[in-house]
């Protein structure tokens, strides 16, 4: 790799630390060295819990309600439980259809209405219900995988001036230059986030047509919440294990063969 171009690594500082997901933590080692790899269908089956907790608190606060409503009019509970009968049926169709094109490794449906659409807010909707359970950082490295395997389908490809690659600050010195090897073989600008709010600013700015972004699970379930709907986007997670924010390491083999794919 050092025989390689260099990319150029630029830095913006924004308002808000990248890092912010581990503001709780005391400071002890991670749970396996913070590696958190899980099968992608550990995430199917979490998200499906989730969906039932949140129909559900919907179905309670409706029967809570429900005498209130029909004092105003006999029908109107009727009509809403009707409706969230119908809600139901259509989200769970839409989660089979969703297990069908990961486990078929088919594009069933449109991306606005997969990885780039309903799948962002179940994504997020599954690690809030996870962390209740301490499982959140497992069950959102499934999801990440579950949503690059549906983003993978589309098979996009860009030009090299339109892909932009951005990682945290908190890489390894090593894992660094293996990163910037990398992005100088194919000519791929470098953004690393000192903070915060640096993926949206640089998309604003740079206005690339496809984004390979490195974070952990925390950072990149909250991030792919907010740009991916804007621009596709694949994200790769870390391992930990000197803790959140310090020497981070990755899998340089799928960086490469994802930046492969969408300029070569």
């Amino acid at each position: 790799m050092s025989d390689l171009p260099r990319a150029q690594l630029i830095h913006i500082d924004v308002d808000r630390r990248l890092g912010h997901e581990w503001d709780e933590w005391d400071g002890k080692p991670l749970p396996n060295s913070g590696n958190y790899d899980s099968a992608p269908t550990l995430f199917f089956g979490w998200s499906a819990m989730a969906l039932l907790v949140g129909l559900g608190i919907v179905a309670l606060a409706l029967y809570l309600f429900a005498p209130r409503l029909a004092d105003l009019h006999p029908v109107i509970p009727r009509v809403l439980w009707t409706a969230l009968g119908f809600v139901a049926v259509v989200l769970w169709v839409w989660w089979g259809i969703v297990f069908l094109s990961y486990a078929t490794g088919r594009a069933l449906l449109p991306e606005r209405l997969a990885e780039r659409g309903p799948f962002l807010r179940l994504m997020r909707l599954t690690s809030r219900v996870a962390d209740r359970f301490g499982r959140r950082d497992w069950v959102e490295n499934a999801s990440v995988k579950v949503y690059n395997a549906l983003a993978l389908l589309r098979r996009r490809k860009v030009g090299r001036g339109e892909l932009l690659v951005l990682i945290p600050r908190c890489l390894s010195k090593e894992t660094l230059d293996g990163v910037l090897g990398i992005a100088g073989k194919y000519g791929v600008p470098v953004f690393v986030a000192t903070r915060g709010q640096l993926a949206r600013r640089v998309i604003r700015e740079r206005r690339p047509r496809a984004v390979v972004a490195v974070a952990c699970e925390r950072d990149m379930v909250s991030g792919l919440h907010d740009v991916a709907g804007k621009i596709p986007v694949l994200g790769l997670t870390m391992t930990l294990p000197s803790g959140p924010c310090k020497d981070a390491l990755l899998n340089l083999n799928q960086l490469e063969d994802w930046v492969r794919s969408y300029v070569v």
